[in-house]
Parts: structure tokens; sequence; C-alpha cells
């Protein structure tokens, strides 16, 4: 005898496939509760289950004496893949483009390729992000068109293979040197992400710093015994 799904369950499926098909839209707003109840005959308890799940599943967002909404489309930062932010983004079918603000291969502090892009998301600046690529890799990569070429694609057909990646990422306040290519004020919320990418030979091929809009992209980590191990450290005070 097949198991019997449990009516919350049942209610959850059928709510998350209507939002998943676009019946309810981000930022649109459910039925009330009472009135959900009564469409799927089930106490209110029974529904406000099914709710907890879709919460838990990021699918809706509940305002306290407002009403339950689906949650807004947001952008993810994957921290358990070694590819390029362009990469990750389009997988999950956003609109990415790419500006780039400075090439220039520099000799100071030690020769190498210092590269500023800009990030946009369905046109809208998302990301700043500054790349220093240091010899002998910056000379097999700098003539490249990096406005519709990853770093990590340039890399990869200049022979470089790369292994493993170190990362930092902690919340921060947006200062003025990047405030204007974002579009946005002096102060607002950030992610500021430090990533060391090394080759084969353990040598690092690229170290990048990249400021993200925090009310733009959330991070997301996927956790496996053989996948990802993450640490987590007390952030600095931002107050």
């Amino acid at each position: 005898m097949a198991e019997r799904v449990p009516a919350y369950r049942r209610i959850a499926v059928d709510l998350a496939g209507r939002i998943r098909d676009g019946e309810y839209r981000p930022g649109d707003a459910l039925p009330p509760q009472r009135e959900l109840s009564t469409r799927y005959g089930v106490t209110l308890m029974t529904l406000r289950q099914a709710l907890q799940e879709l919460r838990d599943d990021g699918l809706i967002v509940q305002q306290p004496g407002r009403g339950t909404y689906v949650a807004p489309a947001q952008a993810a930062y994957r921290v358990d893949t070694l590819r390029s932010f362009v990469d990750d983004l389009r997988e999950q079918g956003h609109e990415v483009s790419t500006e780039v603000l400075a090439a220039a291969v520099e000799s100071v502090p030690e020769p190498g390729l210092r590269l500023t892009r800009l990030r946009r998301l369905g046109g809208q600046p998302a990301i700043h992000q500054t790349s220093w690529v240091p010899s002998p890799h910056a000379d097999a990569v700098s003539s490249a068109d990096f406005s519709t070429k990853s770093l990590y694609a340039a890399l990869a057909e200049a022979g470089v293979t790369i292994v493993r990646a170190s990362e930092r990422i902690v919340p921060g306040l947006l200062d003025e040197s990047v405030a204007a290519h974002l579009e946005r004020p002096v102060g607002s919320p950030i992610f500021v992400s430090e990533r060391t990418t090394y080759a084969l030979d353990g040598r690092p091929v690229v170290v990048d710093r990249a400021v993200i809009l925090g009310d733009l992209l959330e991070i997301r980590a996927e956790r496996a015994a053989t996948r990802l191990s993450l640490q987590w450290g007390r952030s600095v005070d931002l107050r």
C-alpha cells in the first residue's frame, strides 16, 4: 500500500507548483490563510504547516500584520564551485553583462595584470570586482576580451589548470571608491569576497576582491562530506 502523503505536504507541493509556474509571481501576496484553508479543506494549523515548509524552502516570506508573499527573486552566489561569478549566475538564468573598467599589466608591487570589472544583473550594477593575475600567467591572458570571456576561461585556454581556491566572505558597508560604479549610496550593505585561486603547481594564479551588493545577491552553499567545508569565524563589528 502506498504511503499516505500528509495533507500539509500536499498543500505545500501544490502551492510550490503554482509559484514555480508563475501563477503567483515574486512579490505577489498569497490569498489570506482562512481563504486558503477553506480552499484546501483543512484547518488553519494544517495550512500553517504547509506555509512553514514553503518558508523553509525560501519560496515565501511572511510579514506580521500584512500577509504572506512570494519571495522576491534573488540571484545566488554559490561558494561550492570553482567557476566564475558569471558562469554561476548565468546557469541560474540571470542576464549578466560585464564592463571592463580597467585592464593593465603593471610591475608594482610585482609584474602582473590588474583587471577591474563591473558586473550587471539585468542591466543593474551588482558586483565590482578587481582581479590580480601574477606573471607569467598575466602575459598569456592580457589580450583576452574580458567583456565577453571570463578570466577562468582565458586561463584554461592558456593551459592553466585550476585546482582549488581559498575564499573569505565578510559583510561590510559600501565605500566612496566603489559607490559610484555600483550606483548606491556610501554605507549601503555589501558582501566583500576575497578569493585566491591556485594552479596545479600550488602557486596563486588569481587574487580577487569582489564587492557584492547585499540586497541583490544571497550567498548559498551546498554541503556534503566530500565537497565543501565551511568554518565560521567572528566578523568585524561594523557598528
